[in-house]
C-alpha cells in the first residue's frame, strides 16, 4: 500500500521568502522587523497581531475563543492562526503587480513574527502554506523582557501586557518554543542574535543576516 502524498505548499518558497521571527516575549521582534521591512521591503505579519484584529472583528467566530487563550497566556489553535497568515498572504501578494517575482524587488518577502510556537505549527506551515527560508532567533534574559513588557503595558492597551499573563508567556515559551528553535536548527536555518544590545547594534546584526539570505550565500546556523 503506497503512502499518502505529500501536501503541496500554497506558496512556492523559490518565488516567496518566509523568515520566522521568534524569541521571547519582549525581545524586541516587532521593533527589529520594522527596521527589515524598511531595509528589504518585507511585509511584516504578526501573529499576534492578526489573532487581536480576528477577536475584535465584528461576526468572527473565532472571536471569544481567541480572547480566551490569550488572556490565559496560552497558544490558540493553529488551523485558526495558520488560515489567517495564509490569507494575509495571499491578499499581500495579490496587491503586487502580476510580473514580481517575489525575490528581485521584495513583494514576495515574509517576515512573520511570532510564529511558529510549537513543532505542529512549524511543520504544518512548511508543509502546507510555504517553506520558510530562515529563522531570525532573537535572545535576552526573562529579567530584560519583564522590564521592556511591563514598561510597555502602559501605553499598549494589551490585556497581557501585566505581570500574571507575562510570566505565563515565558513559562509556554519555553516548554513549546524552544523545541520549534531545535527542530529549524538541525535544518541549519537559524540565526541567534542577541537583542540585549542597542536597537541599533541589534539591527545591524539582523540587517547582515538576512541580507546574505536574500544575495543567495547558504544558510547556516550562526549566532551574532
Amino acid at each position: 500500500m503506497s503512502a499518502s502524498a505529500a501536501p503541496t505548499p500554497v506558496f512556492d518558497s523559490s518565488k516567496v521568502a518566509v523568515i520566522f521571527v521568534l524569541g521571547g516575549p519582549g525581545a524586541g521582534k516587532g521593533t527589529q522587523c520594522a527596521n527589515l521591512v524598511q531595509d528589504y521591503g518585507f511585509c511584516h505579519l504578526s501573529a499576534g497581531d492578526l489573532l487581536r484584529a480576528e477577536q475584535n472583528r465584528e461576526g468572527s467566530e473565532y472571536g471569544a475563543m481567541i480572547r480566551n487563550y490569550i488572556r490565559e497566556g496560552q497558544i490558540v489553535p493553529m488551523e485558526v492562526t495558520i488560515k489567517l497568515l495564509e490569507n494575509a498572504m495571499r491578499a499581500a501578494l495579490a496587491s503586487a503587480p502580476a510580473a514580481a517575482d517575489g525575490w528581485a524587488d521584495g513583494r514576495g518577502r515574509f517576515l512573520i513574527d511570532g510564529f511558529p510556537r510549537k513543532m505542529d505549527q512549524a511543520v504544518k506551515f512548511d508543509d502546507e502554506v510555504c517553506r520558510s527560508s530562515l529563522v531570525l532567533f532573537f535572545t535576552t534574559t526573562e529579567e530584560e523582557m519583564l522590564k521592556r513588557l511591563l514598561e510597555r503595558g502602559k501605553t499598549s492597551g494589551r490585556e497581557d501586557d501585566n505581570e500574571e499573563s507575562i510570566k505565563k508567556r515565558f513559562r509556554v515559551y519555553k516548554e513549546q518554543t524552544m523545541p520549534v528553535i531545535a527542530h529549524y536548527s538541525k535544518q541549519s536555518k537559524v540565526a541567534t542574535i542577541d537583542a540585549t544590545a542597542t536597537i541599533e547594534e541589534v539591527h545591524e546584526k539582523a540587517k547582515d543576516v538576512v541580507g546574505k539570505l536574500l544575495a543567495g550565500e547558504v544558510t547556516r546556523n550562526v549566532t551574532v
